[in-house]
């Protein structure tokens, strides 16, 4: 199954009409977390009524699977360019699968200020929780066996496709 251009807009479209909704009356911030939930944001961004203040996160240091995983070579730093302090922020993300990334960006998000609230926007979820972690917007919604995830390529055009994890025999 993949997702072309096309079909990833219509998302898009109906994730940013319910952040115009739910924030009719506030200015929260985007915050994408690297490097698909960049994209998706910058992405998302562009479709709101009011474009908002735009920064990425990158947990890879606050991950509890750190000492396993290890970096990947590139490493980028968290580029936030607003306070933190009591706004109201979108955390943006690709895929959620298990919930620590989410929680990883959450506590990166806290080294920096006390948001008045976060609130979280992917574009897909594939299930596979391992914490107690909801996205409040959602694109599409997957159930996929463990041995399947979803594969954002971008930033543009963003395509995605589900992908088998399986080794080859």
């Amino acid at each position: 199954m993949s997702w072309d251009e096309q079909q990833l807009q219509t998302h898009l479209q109906a994730m940013a009409a319910a952040l115009d909704e739910r924030f009719a009356d506030q200015s929260p911030v985007l915050v994408g977390i690297e490097s698909g939930g960049a994209w998706v944001a910058e992405a998302l961004n562009s479709k709101l009524a009011a474009p908002l203040s735009l920064g990425t996160l990158n947990p890879a240091f606050y991950r509890d699977d750190f000492d396993t995983r290890g970096l990947k070579a590139t490493v980028t730093p968290s580029k936030l360019p607003f306070e933190i302090d009591g706004k109201h922020i979108v955390l943006v993300d690709d895929v959620l699968m298990t919930g620590r990334t989410i929680r990883a960006a959450m506590n990166e998000l806290f080294d920096f200020g006390r948001p008045a609230s976060i609130t979280l926007v992917v574009l897909f979820d594939i299930g596979h929780r391992e914490l107690p972690i909801r996205a409040d917007i959602c694109g599409e919604t997957l159930a996929l066996p463990p041995h399947q995830r979803v594969e954002l390529r971008g930033p543009a055009p963003l395509v995605a496709e589900i992908r088998d994890t399986r080794p080859e025999e």
